[in-house]
């Protein structure tokens, strides 16, 4: 020691006087640290991303009033076989049918840009595609993306699907035909990406969808930010409208959007059917964080179901609530084996319909020809730190065919005439801290 300095000595003594701030570490709710890819939202800068076609420059005209897909989807194809870059919508309205990006092009929609989707569903062949649960033959969305690493959908746009004629066409038939699926009324999605990975999909207006709003199978790494996504409750219903379906999805945020749906804002899906978890195609989503989001009419905020096998690690946190029917809703379904587990619901405020709904779900229900019981499950939920004002607290009903465990209400004040804390008794080993409700 006696070549050390008195200086470096006086160093060395003071940063030991000044204590280390240790900050705790964000995690999933199996106690996983939740990596840094999770806490970047940086908007999409298509700067980066290549030579840039306006569409307008290839041909397409500004006529909105007149199909132009084989024209758009000859921009795509340009660009593609050019090393990639970005399909710009500029100022306008333009009416496609489905729509195919390739692996190195993005689409960019400029402010007043409307990439429109054709109410006529010949304009969208049937594919071989993924679609409630099932891999079939069915209609494309608006715009597809299948197989491509770091596709973009970006702007501040919009993309309209253009659905009022599909759903008058869907509440006919149902009238008609009572029986009648989502699938019968032929109808595109409005986005569908899949077996695909490092999405980002920003800033745009998404509207009136014809079917599902946004769809993602199979895919890794995806970013959905900024986003506006609505469809009507009225005057006419916009039938099976989600806004996000996330289906066999690993690493997925879903930050700072708006949604309000005549349907599930967002639903975490996988597959249906008593060997549905023998099947390759279907899978679970696993590390889903859904964050500073607003929602305005939706039947469900946050749904498990009705595709569902396994949901794991999903974070759903600081979000307002303005008329969601449900909050969270598990949906059991008698001929599916499920399990929903480590699911953390937290800071919310607002008000919605109810703060939890566990029934079973039977719509469409097809043992087919499976005799032996299934058994479904949902564990490891906590729900905590939550202000609503709802029409019912605990909307739980017990069954035979599912089971309940290990939930915890933990900091939750709720307005409501009908708290039915007693409906918790459907749950073994459930925990109760400080839960207050007043009429």
């Amino acid at each position: 020691m006696k070549n050390v300095t008195l200086p470096f000595l006086r160093l060395l003594l003071l940063l030991l006087a000044v204590p280390v701030l240790v900050t705790a570490q964000d995690k999933f709710p199996d106690g996983t640290v939740i990596p840094d890819w999770f806490k970047k939202s940086e908007p999409t800068n298509i700067a980066k991303l290549g030579k840039q076609y306006k569409i307008t420059d290839f041909g397409v005209s500004g006529d909105s009033t007149v199909v132009q897909t084989e024209k758009l989807q000859a921009v795509i194809d340009k660009a593609a076989q050019s090393g990639g870059g970005v399909i710009v919508v500029p100022k306008g309205i333009y009416l496609s049918g489905a729509l195919f990006f390739k692996q190195g092009t993005h689409l960019y929609v400029e402010q007043g840009g409307v990439l429109k989707g054709s109410d006529d569903i010949s304009d969208f062949p049937v594919v071989t595609t993924r679609i409630e649960g099932e891999t079939c033959k069915y209609f494309p969305a608006l715009v597809n993306a299948d197989g491509v690493d770091g596709f973009t959908i970006s702007g501040s746009g919009t993309i309209n699907g253009n659905g009022l004629r599909y759903w008058k066409a869907f509440w006919l038939r149902r009238s008609w035909n009572p029986k009648c699926t989502n699938k019968d009324e032929m109808r595109p999605r409005l986005i569908y990406v899949s077996n695909s990975k490092n999405i980002q999909v920003s800033g745009l207006n998404l509207k009136d969808a014809p079917f599902w709003t946004t769809h993602y199978y199979k895919c890794e790494n995806v970013k959905l930010l900024n986003l506006r996504i609505t469809s009507p409750k009225d005057p006419v219903k916009a039938p099976s409208t989600d806004a996000i379906d996330l289906d066999v999805c690993k690493n997925v945020l879903v930050k700072n959007c708006y949604m309000s749906v005549n349907d599930d804002a967002i639903a975490l899906k996988g597959g249906k059917g008593p060997y549905s978890d023998k099947d390759e195609a279907n899978g679970e989503n696993r590390n889903i964080i859904i964050e500073d989001n607003e929602y305005g009419f939706t039947h469900s905020a946050l749904t498990c179901g009705s595709e569902s096998i396994h949901n794991y690690n999903i974070i759903f946190r600081r979000c307002k609530l303005n008329g969601a029917q449900k909050t969270l809703h598990l949906k059991m379904r008698p001929d599916t084996p499920q399990n929903y587990e480590y699911i953390t619901v937290e800071d919310l405020t607002g008000s919605a319909g109810s703060l939890i709904s566990i029934k079973p779900w039977t719509q469409f229900f097809d043992l087919k020809g499976r005799t032996e019981p299934l058994m479904s499950y949902a564990q490891k939920i906590v729900m905590k730190n939550i202000k609503l004002e709802v029409g019912m607290g605990f909307d739980i009903s017990d069954s035979d065919k599912y089971q309940l465990k290990d939930f915890t209400f933990q900091n939750i004040s709720l307005k409501t005439n009908k708290g039915l804390i007693d409906n918790t008794k459907a749950i073994k080993n459930v925990v109760l801290k400080k839960v207050d409700v007043k009429p």
